[in-house]
């Protein structure tokens, strides 16, 4: 061995050919198997653990193989370094792939393994290195080979996954494209095709889809037009002739006309709109989204289940026009308003042929359709129907409310019927059904033996008569009713007389009423005979026509007559419904609807004698008309739709309302066991009469049918009493504040929790709740066998009527007690109270 320090000696001009021929040599055999290599393969792909790489520089040339290319060092391996001036180790240089871990200088191991002694002469072994050589490379490129095909196959598969996920990606780019260009088209046709031929009023007239928007850019509104119109037809600016002034005018061609107006009223926008039919087999329908997201909907009367609010109830496709409620779609009292929480209200035109459904066919959807028909809507006042209504929008529900009510109602209002209204909120109605004298005077003398009640007003209905229509009292069953009515008037009490426009067959009037053609007559006959119609008892009544001029003053004859005989203090007037109209009915003057009958009735008889009730509407009578609610069955169901009933009334336009029996008005029989009583009849479960008396203790008139002092049950009289009390003292003082300020706004005295904090939205769904104005809240019992209930006071601060304890606002009460003899109610604290 040579010692570290020992110079090496310089290669000969014979070693350095011999050196240059091997290098030669070895390169031909690489590039030799390197092509094999590729032809079988095809090609080596980039990136394999080996390559092979050639170096040459200015003296000599090296050939090596590396993992990366170039050593760690950045020094190629075979470079002349320190160690390659020797021949010796030259000769000894694996031509082999290296091993993994990558070395500087050829381990001795490395040496022993190929079979070269280090300390023998490199002349002696260049032959023997050379072969040795030839083989390394051959095994290298052969591993390299073993090597690269499952590498080829790997990169088979890669590009295969790669184009599998090319593939992948322009599908979902196409369907990203698809879409884009479909939501492009819809955002077109509902958004840049919606004109705004308004402020705040927005409308597609090729997808007929109408948005109204508040002042802040709220969605209020937004509804269909024109449903049913064949979606072909085209749509086009109205001819001139056509077009009105301020109005935008389009036209379906043979199909519809629709107008389009703008009103503006102080901060409020007003939207009018008209459909014309230009086609007798199309109707005009409009329907509007109903959603939850849409708010909430209050309004039109009493409608099937009494739902609050109305976009919770079903109804199909009905006509706009009163009815017993057991089996006609609407109640007694109606109105064309419709009030939403966000800020909205549709009235449509009273000469409009309405039909109205909500979420029929299981949709969200409430809709308003022109329809002419055969009993409903029979007098045609246009060719064609016409759907005529106006939206008003606004930020404020409750300004927007106020806004719309009718104002000064005191115009043309007596003292005597200012005192009429103070009398009824103050005193009860008593409620009887005269079988004979000894009932009435007995009943009167009952209620004077309570020695807590007010006497009021006594209330007869129409069994006062012989027959519907006479007009006159039975002598036979009354024969001294003249001092009857004397004694009654002596005790306190005031009469009145339930009159209707019925005649009934067999009437003695019947025979003068059809003589002098006094009659709703019979349409397509002659015009002598009567139409006849059924109405409560009666199989076969005619109708007056009180649009002919005879009519009236030959009634008011009879209405006279009883006054000055009988002293009757005024009237009720029981009106019946539309339904009870006869079905071909043909007035000497033409009605817009049947219902228009009760309008026109009413208004001819507060002309002429004092009358304090209604029992049904579709326009608010003059003060101090009270309307009544319909009947109710003595039931738990029947006291649950109390409230929402009354809180509906006042809210479309009638805030003097008249409640009714307590207990429930339903026509009880009489005992078979005492026939010398015929007043006699079942009593109405105690505890519904009691939970039933604390409701009515707080509404503007308070009814009897059944006295408290008819069940042997000592307490139900004492809870009588204390509920007599709370009203003298704390309802009725209230009752008369606010029934001058429902004079002055036309807002109902009994109001919904939203109109005491209109932006709470869990006031606009309470249904079991209402106020007395604004300082009082009720919240009663409604369930039997119950002794708490859920309470939600509006904001404020509230005192507790049963234990005097002050309550924070804007939040609920959870299993708020309330014991059988106790109602739950709540007075406003001035607002600097501290809580």
């Amino acid at each position: 061995m040579r010692d570290q320090g020992e110079t090496r000696p310089l290669l000969s001009t014979d070693q350095k050919d011999a050196k240059d021929h091997r290098y030669s040599s070895i390169y031909s055999l690489e590039k030799a198997f390197a092509d094999a290599g590729k032809s079988k393969l095809g090609m080596i792909e980039e990136g394999t653990s080996s390559k092979f790489t050639r170096s040459e520089s200015d003296d000599s040339s090296s050939v090596t193989f590396s993992n990366s290319g170039s050593t760690p060092n950045g020094s190629p391996l075979g470079s002349e370094t320190e160690e390659e001036a020797n021949d010796e180790e030259l000769a000894k240089v694996p031509l082999q792939a290296p091993p993994r871990r990558k070395s500087r200088a050829v381990s001795p191991m490395i040496n022993q393994k190929l079979g070269n002694d280090p300390m023998e002469l490199p002349g002696a072994q260049s032959a023997n290195s050379t072969i040795t050589s030839v083989n390394s490379i051959s095994s290298l490129l052969k591993e390299k080979l073993q090597l690269s095909l499952p590498q080829a196959l790997r990169s088979s598969k890669k590009r295969q996954n790669a184009d599998y996920r090319l593939r992948a990606f322009v599908g979902i780019l196409f369907l990203c494209v698809v879409f884009l260009v479909g939501f492009a088209h819809i955002y077109y046709t509902q958004h840049v095709l919606q004109r705004a031929y308004f402020d705040k009023f927005r409308f597609n007239k090729n997808e007929r889809v109408m948005h109204v928007y508040s002042s802040t850019g709220a969605e209020v509104i937004a509804a269909r037009l024109g449903v049913g119109i064949p979606p072909d037809t085209g749509v086009f600016p109205c001819l001139p002739h056509h077009q009105k002034q301020d109005t935008v005018c389009l036209e379906w061609l043979q199909q519809t006309r629709l107008y389009l107006a703008h009103t503006m009223h102080e901060d409020m926008h007003c939207y009018h709109v008209t459909w014309q039919s230009l086609n007798p087999s199309y109707n005009p329908t409009d329907c509007f989204d109903w959603s939850s997201k849409r708010g909430h909907w209050y309004g039109a009367g009493q409608v099937q289940n009494m739902p609050y609010p109305l976009e919770r109830g079903r109804l199909d496709l009905s006509p706009f026009v009163t009815g017993d409620i057991g089996k006609h779609p609407f109640g007694n009292v109606l109105k064309r308003y419709f009030l939403n929480s966000k800020g909205a209200t549709i009235l449509v035109d009273p000469e409009t042929p309405l039909y109205v459904s909500i979420n029929a066919n299981r949709s969200n959807d409430f809709c308003l359709q022109a329809n002419f028909d055969a009993f409903a809507y029979i007098n045609r006042l246009t060719p064609l129907p016409q759907l005529n209504y106006t939206i008003c929008a606004t930020d404020n529900m409750k300004n927007l409310h106020s806004s719309m009510a009718e104002k000064s109602l005191w115009d043309g209002l007596k003292p005597d019927e200012l005192h009429a209204v103070h009398s009824l909120l103050s005193e009860p109605v008593w409620q009887i059904s005269p079988t004979n004298e000894a009932a009435i005077y007995n009943y009167t003398e009952d209620v004077i033996a309570l020695g807590f009640l007010r006497q009021g007003h006594v209330l007869l209905s129409e069994e006062w008569q012989p027959s519907t229509g006479d007009f006159v009292l039975d002598e036979e069953r009354f024969p001294s009713m003249e001092e009857t009515i004397n004694i009654i008037h002596r005790r306190g009490f005031r009469i009145v007389f339930t009159i209707q426009p019925f005649i009934s067959t067999e009437s003695m009037n019947f025979k003068d009423a059809v003589s002098s053609r006094l009659l709703i007559s019979e349409r397509g006959s002659d015009p002598r005979i009567p139409a006849l119609t059924r109405y409560k008892q009666s199989n076969s009544v005619g109708v007056l026509d009180i649009t002919n001029n005879k009519t009236l003053p030959w009634l008011q004859s009879k209405l006279e007559s009883l006054i000055m005989k009988y002293h009757v203090n005024s009237f009720y007037l029981d009106l019946g419904t539309a339904q009870d109209m006869p079905h071909y009915y043909k007035c000497e003057q033409p009605l817009t609807n049947p219902d228009h009958y009760k309008t026109l009735f009413t208004r001819a008889i507060l002309g002429s004698v004092p009358v304090i009730g209604v029992s049904g509407a579709i326009s608010r009578p003059r003060a101090p008309v009270f309307v009544s609610l319909p009947a109710f069955s003595s039931s738990w169901k029947a006291i649950k739709t109390v409230i929402p009933t009354v809180l509906t009334y006042g809210m479309v336009g009638y805030p003097f309302i008249m409640p009714g029996a307590v207990g429930g008005d339903v026509a009880l029989p009489m005992s078979d066991n005492n026939p010398d009583n015929d007043f006699e009849v079942s009593l109405p479960d105690k505890e519904l009469y009691i939970r039933w008396l604390q409701l009515s203790t707080f509404l503007p008139v308070i009814r009897f049918t059944h006295l408290p002092s008819k069940y042997s049950d000592e307490s139900v009289l004492e809870i009588a009493k204390r509920l007599t009390t709370l009203r003298q003292k704390t309802v009725t003082p209230l009752l008369k504040k606010y029934a001058k300020e429902t004079l002055d706004t036309g807002l109902p005295i009994i109001r919904p929790l939203w109109m005491l904090d209109p932006g709470d939205p869990a006031c606009h769904v309470v249904v079991d709740e209402f106020s007395v104005g604004e300082e009082l809240i009720v919240a009663p019992v409604l369930y039997s066998g119950s002794r708490q209930r859920e309470v939600y006071l509006p904001a404020g601060v509230w005192r507790d009527g049963i234990d005097g304890s002050l309550r924070k606002g804007s939040r609920w009460i959870h299993n708020y007690r309330v014991a059988e003899d106790k109602v739950a109610y709540f007075v406003k604290m001035p607002d600097n109270t501290r809580f």
